[in-house]
């Protein structure tokens, strides 16, 4: 397999970083948030309790105004699965070192377990500390959530794993309908999917695997170029969900809940500095210097609320200015952008204790352990898209008996987080980014696999291929 992989260099998702770079110059994130102010404006002059207009013409209107928002989010959906697929077949592609795929694989398992098990705790620990459902008054709960919903039966709870079960999850994780897993997006399926495709083709002979890996490359340009329509519709999209929120529920109610929205976003900046000191102590990295450097991804990240749209600049900025290994950013990029959801998972554990909070419901040690086993497994593999965190959150209330309803309490402030924690999530990408350089090395330096991806971007242009292969 490695005289194969050695032979074969299809074209790094780096190049597609022209479709994101209108959106850099142009500020999205500044027009982002002047559509989120404008939004939760426009919503109480609609709202039914400033009395401008009466309610039926307040839910039209504000469906109406979010129809741009479910566009946005629709397109950004559409494109996720098969940009992922793409970019993990063509990230194994990448690699010109089998001995150093394996040892990054392999050691990648791990540091994102143990990533998002801290990143979990933050979110249990600082929630738990500040207690922001102690803050939500009853009146409210109750006029949210109707209180028959509100029944507790422990007997629904899905079981915890055991010995005798994790065989049986083992064997689940190979997916027997591939189409099936991309219609349904499980995305840890798709992943997986895409890796033993990928391992495939490098083990075949060049000029029979780069077929596939040109249409993968054709396909990423057509997710990239449907990303940057969707851009374009980002800031309208905020201003319309956020309106329609407020019409629904009214500006004091989002006011109500500026406790939990504090305590979640407090958990995601101490999870930003548990990476600068990963940063620091692993990969010996200057703190500051990695914040300039990973600023522009942060901030398309949190306008766009996807990770996996960012990708081509995620690697760019992971190559050109952490000065990681190509064949590293490019293999791990598109793994992170699915199954590193540190942000996501931190928000989850914070949004569960709220919620128990909300109903009263003392969480025990076992229940927090249980919380913490369910939440890694429902945040890994979860789809880099907009508004996922809330789906993954009812598997985790399910667990620990806190009734699903309560996620109409914290629906109308999750724009707010969504866009939050995906910041979060590709700075723990481009974290990894860095330690696994570090701890991974290869038998290249950084700047000579540049050098000869440089070397071979000049042949493609000249042999007008998108895949190139060497002779045997």
């Amino acid at each position: 397999m490695k005289q194969y992989l050695d032979l074969i260099h299809p074209k790094p998702l780096t190049d597609l970083v022209q479709y994101l770079q209108e959106m850099i110059k142009g500020r999205l994130w500044l027009k982002v948030l002047i559509g989120m102010l404008l939004g939760l404006a426009a919503g109480v002059v609609l709202s039914p309790q400033v009395g401008l207009v009466d309610k039926d013409t307040a839910e039209i209107a504000g469906s109406w105004l979010a129809m741009p928002g479910y566009l946005f989010l629709g397109l950004i959906q559409m494109i996720v699965v098969p940009l992922i697929l793409a970019s993990v077949i063509r990230g194994l592609a990448s690699s010109d070192d089998m001995d150093q795929l394996k040892k990054v694989g392999l050691r990648l398992v791990i540091y994102f377990l143990l990533t998002t098990s801290l990143a979990i705790m933050i979110g249990l620990s600082v929630s738990s500390f500040i207690g922001p459902g102690n803050y939500i008054d009853a009146d409210y709960a109750e006029v949210t959530v109707e209180p028959e919903d509100v029944v507790i039966d422990n007997d629904e709870a899905p079981d915890s794993p055991d010995v005798e079960t994790i065989p049986d999850i083992v064997v689940s994780l190979i997916p027997e309908n591939p189409l099936g897993s991309m219609v349904e997006r499980e995305m840890l399926h798709v992943v997986l999917f895409a890796v033993i495709i990928g391992l495939a083709l490098v083990s075949m002979p060049p000029r029979r695997s780069q077929p596939i890996l040109a249409l993968m490359g054709s396909l990423q340009e057509v997710c990239m170029t449907v990303v940057r329509w969707a851009m374009h519709l980002a800031p309208l999209a905020v201003f319309g969900l956020l309106a329609q929120i407020t019409i629904e529920i009214g500006l004091d109610a989002l006011l109500g809940m500026s406790v939990y929205v504090g305590t979640v976003i407090l958990g995601l900046l101490l999870m930003i500095v548990a990476y600068l000191i990963i940063g620091a102590v692993v990969a010996k990295n200057n703190p500051i210097h990695f914040l300039a450097a990973v600023r522009e991804v942060q901030l398309l990240a949190f306008s766009t609320s996807s990770s996996a749209a960012v990708m081509p600049l995620s690697m760019q900025t992971a190559e050109d200015k952490l000065g990681v290994r190509p064949s590293i950013a490019q293999f791990l990029i598109p793994l992170g952008a699915s199954i590193n959801m540190d942000g996501t998972a931190l928000y989850q554990a914070a949004a569960t204790v709220f919620l128990a909070q909300v109903f009263n419901i003392e969480l025990g040690l076992p229940a927090l352990l249980l919380i913490l086993v369910t939440t890694v497994g429902a945040s890994i593999g979860s789809p880099a898209t907009p508004g996922v965190g809330i789906v993954i959150l009812a598997m985790v209330l399910d667990s620990v008996g806190i009734p699903a309803s309560g996620i109409a309490l914290i629906i109308g402030v999750d724009r707010i987080l969504d866009m939050s924690r995906t910041a979060v999530n590709v700075t723990g990408d481009l974290t990894a980014c860095l330690v696994m350089d570090r701890w991974v090395g290869g038998e290249k330096t950084a700047d000579e696999e540049r050098r000869e991806e440089l070397a071979r971007q000049k042949q493609r242009v000249i042999d007008d291929e998108d895949v190139i292969c060497d002779d045997l």
